[in-house]
């Protein structure tokens, strides 16, 4: 039964279904930013600027743990999407029930490694000596929060194959506005430092989780699978292990770039680590509109291609690349009027270094939106076709992109060679991209058949 809060991808206008489903997603994406913005921002005005350095150099492990989170719930909710748009409601619940099993396991195995690993990457990407025990405090505990991160990405994923994007939205409201009241209490009341941050973000994102599972028990239940459904099957656990590791390497990847990148940055000193971190804030909520859009898409053409209806597939492609225009043309006018003014926001700092080098970043990276929305879109169409290699092609790119710059422009240009780096990749990308998604097979014999008709 098709609840109040599902949006039907299946008829009716295609951009109109389109932004009332991305709506949701584009708000549940800025608070699931303010997870870390709020720690950046609150570290930076109470504890100083080391301490926001600390945050700030690992950044980028933070991201990449999200990103795994993320990435592994959207890949299994691609399988789970394809079985609703077809209609085949047992399969489904099977999807559902081989995602708990293999994204349970898979958190096990990563936490414990974690445990071992934080510290030596850190040195690896060269955080300063000063701050490098501060940053593990706060990654550590993040690290530990693993399942928990990943137990709220599955439901949230799970509810936006079937075309429900409000609830994930309402749950991660409450938990991010918990988050803030959370870190305001540890760190000025209980002094606990940036591991309070770090404990205030674990405990939040455990409420999501967990009210995003309850309503799923109380009123969704095609999505909730009985004991005859763990019983799932060598093909379905292979499609699902491959979309799911697909997506969460391909993040993955693009992890490690920004890994690699950051340890460019980390090696230019403490004032540039803090004036980038903050700026990073800004430019990833800046990227929500397109991302979120990606999101849209991918639920989009799973659900399309399971009811064999390519023909609204293309037409979704063309509008999504007209928004990414105009999105991108509003992104960039905020920017170039604001930019010193949230970079000083979120850092909490008045040295004018720290305020110049955030603001040279955002300034340059504002025009580019257009390019990374059509990249965002045309990935996240990849994957919503069932394509596993082609994208993590494109994350390839990206990685050796970062590591060029990294080892050969940084050092002779410093930080106008990492303000540069993701810009140019991007446009590399997304050539690449649209080549594939041109020539995808499925695409093409749409494109013929509706030539023919």
């Amino acid at each position: 039964m098709k609840q109040k809060t599902q949006v039907d991808l299946l008829h009716g206008p295609i951009m109109k279904s389109l932004v009332i489903f991305m709506i949701p997603i584009v708000i549940s994406n800025i608070f699931q930013q303010f997870y870390n913005a709020v720690d950046t921002a609150i570290v930076g005005n109470y504890l100083g600027d080391n301490s926001l350095a600390a945050i700030g150099a690992c950044s980028a492990v933070f991201e990449m743990l999200v990103q795994f989170c993320s990435s592994l719930g959207n890949g299994f909710s691609i399988v789970c999407g394809r079985s609703f748009g077809s209609g085949d409601a047992d399969t489904m619940k099977r999807s559902v029930a081989g995602s708990i099993l293999i994204g349970a396991i898979t958190c096990i195995v990563l936490t414990f490694l974690s445990i071992f690993l934080l510290k030596p990457l850190l040195m690896l990407i060269n955080t300063p000596p000063e701050i490098i025990e501060e940053s593990h405090s706060y990654i550590h505990i993040i690290a530990l929060g693993l399942i928990v991160m990943f137990t709220y990405n599955l439901c949230s994923a799970m509810l936006r194959a079937i075309g429900n994007s409000v609830m994930p939205l309402i749950f991660l409201v409450i938990s991010s506005l918990l988050n803030i009241v959370l870190d305001i209490t540890l760190i000025m009341s209980f002094h606990m430092g940036v591991k309070g941050a770090a404990i205030a973000t674990v405990i939040a994102q455990g409420v999501s989780a967990f009210l995003c599972i309850a309503y799923i028990l109380k009123s969704v239940p095609i999505l909730i699978p009985e004991k005859r459904h763990f019983s799932i099957g060598t093909d379905l656990l292979k499609e699902l292990a491959g979309q799911g590791y697909a997506m969460a390497m391909m993040g993955s990847i693009v992890s490690v770039g920004s890994i690699i990148l950051q340890s460019g940055i980390n090696s230019l000193g403490k004032e540039i680590i803090a004036g980038h971190v903050a700026a990073r804030k800004l430019y990833m909520i800046c990227n929500l509109p397109f991302i979120s859009m990606g999101v849209a898409i991918s639920a989009f053409i799973s659900q399309n291609k399971g009811a064999n209806q390519g023909n609204r597939i293309l037409k979704a492609m063309k509008d999504a690349y007209i928004y990414d225009v105009v999105a991108a043309a509003l992104v960039s006018l905020v920017l170039f009027t604001f930019a010193p003014t949230f970079v000083r926001m979120i850092s909490g700092s008045t040295n004018p270094v720290i305020i110049q080098n955030g603001s040279k970043m955002l300034y340059i990276v504002g025009p580019f939106y257009a390019v990374l929305g059509v990249l965002m879109q045309t990935r996240f169409a990849l994957q919503g076709l069932g394509s596993k290699l082609i994208p993590m092609i494109s994350s390839i790119i990206e990685l050796c992109g970062k590591i060029l710059f990294v080892f050969i422009l940084i050092p002779r240009f410093q930080y106008d060679a990492v303000v540069w780096c993701e810009p140019l990749i991007w446009v590399a990308m997304t050539i690449q991209l649209l080549y594939a998604f041109n020539t995808n097979k499925y695409v093409v014999e749409t494109k013929r058949s509706l030539k023919n008709a």
